[in-house]
């Protein structure tokens, strides 16, 4: 193994996730037209399809921690790339919806699997003051891994077989750095460690409300994530290839997403929450209202990329924060409630999709984001570890310069401060 620094670790943490998250997940979308063209797949078998891997995904985060200690950081990184390439090889080679839902949801397991492998090594690596901004600059991979996937739907628009091909190859690669760079443990720990205070009914009521707003923001994002690129091509009239600059649009706008999610957990996380779901939910009415004209369309895509990559890193650090000391629940459980609410919401939209048509389906889900965005306040804000037994004690203003020498000098056992004796003083001078 070859050691990393904290931001090395965080780059190469970005590069794995872009693979598992990026191709292995979200490009699924960019494909749908050509592939539903070909296996002739209803709108309501591809929401189907489509939330197989977030099934998936679920699943196999519930045993993650469990195999990161028992298998240690990097074979779970190997282990989660290698169900990335068999996915993504049989998707390449599916001949029904049998065989592609069967490669979509091998590709779930790839992604439920890494993030906590990385987390597991996060902890080794990193120390504890820079696992926010760590985790943010990695979540961003996800926009880096759709990037990458553009070309290959400008270029290769109807070859996606040969497409899922190059993505497995490029999986491949992944596993043998992970190899290289990724600790075998788990986590550093002295022997002699307290293990993590028990959670607080303050904590539980703030961690069920995190919850609950990513499993919202999931399912209001599981239309665009899966129809957008089929909405611009049935609705719009535009080609499978110009589809690509949509999914452009949303990977370099989302790169902006870390930036905005540490500096919102800094300041005010309820009113970026309400105002990035505010953003995603207009995103979905505007690329409705505007299917056919290619810039607008990439200005949705912009807009609901920064939104989605912001909310993402904003529940991952909030969770970080919540449970200090607990990286295996914290951050895993808003990003499982995301990725429960896309799977609801991908079969619910091919339902809509094929009674009310893509325009009122898209219109649905915005009203349901909007509505949520209003409940924000309830968002939880920043943590102050209080336990149940901790009040918060008035604070008084604090004294400087000489007073505050005087005052926080030595106490007696009465808790004044200790004089020096008149002798003494004699003695000195």
């Amino acid at each position: 193994m070859r050691a990393l620094s904290s931001m090395g670790f965080a780059l190469f943490g970005a590069a794995l996730v872009a693979i598992s998250y990026g191709l292995a997940r979200f490009a699924f979308g960019l494909f749908v037209p050509s592939i539903s063209a070909e296996l002739s797949l209803t709108s309501y078998l591809v929401g189907i399809i489509g939330a197989l891997p977030f099934i998936s995904f679920v699943l196999s985060t519930l045993v993650a921690p469990l195999a990161a200690d028992r298998l240690g950081a990097r074979n779970l990184a190997i282990l989660s790339g290698s169900f990335g390439v068999g996915g993504l090889a049989l998707i390449s080679q599916s001949a029904d919806a049998l065989t592609l839902g069967m490669g979509v949801f091998i590709c779930g397991i790839c992604t439920g699997l890494m993030m906590p492998a990385l987390t597991a090594a996060m902890q080794a690596l990193v120390s504890r003051a820079m696992h926010g901004r760590v985790s943010s600059i990695m979540n961003a991979g996800t926009s880096i891994g759709i990037i990458v996937a553009v070309p290959t739907v400008v270029f290769l628009s109807d070859a996606w077989r040969l497409t899922y091909t190059i993505f497995a190859a490029l999986t491949a690669v992944g596993v043998v750095a992970a190899w290289y760079f990724i600790p075998s443990v788990s986590r550093v720990i002295p022997a002699n460690a307290a293990p993590p205070p028990p959670i607080t009914r303050s904590q539980w009521s703030r961690l069920i409300r995190l919850t609950i707003f990513a499993f919202a923001m999931g399912f209001v994002s599981a239309p665009y994530w899966l129809f957008a690129p089929d909405l611009a091509v049935t609705l719009g009239a535009l080609s499978p290839g110009h589809t690509g600059w949509l999914w452009f649009a949303v990977g370099v706008a989302g790169l902006g997403g870390a930036v905005i999610s540490d500096l919102a957990d800094r300041n005010n996380p309820p009113i970026t929450q309400a105002l990035m779901l505010m953003m995603l939910s207009s995103s979905l009415v505007l690329l409705a209202a505007s299917p056919g004209q290619l810039a607008l369309a990439m200005f949705s895509s912009m807009v609901f990329g920064l939104a989605y990559m912001s909310l993402t890193g904003l529940y991952l650090m909030t969770g970080i924060r919540l449970l200090p000391g607990r990286l295996s629940m914290g951050p895993v459980l808003p990003f499982m409630a995301c990725a429960l609410g896309q799977a609801v919401g991908s079969p619910v939209t091919g339902v809509l999709v094929d009674r009310l048509g893509y325009a009122d389906a898209f219109a649905i889900f915005s009203v349901v984001g909007i509505l949520v965005a209003v409940l924000s306040p309830l968002y939880p804000g920043h943590i102050d570890y209080l336990t149940e037994e901790e009040e918060p004690q008035p604070t008084e203003a604090e004294d400087t310069g000489l007073q505050a020498a005087y005052d926080h000098q030595l106490l007696d056992e009465n808790g004044d401060p200790i004089e020096p004796v008149a002798e003494d003083a004699e003695t000195l001078s």
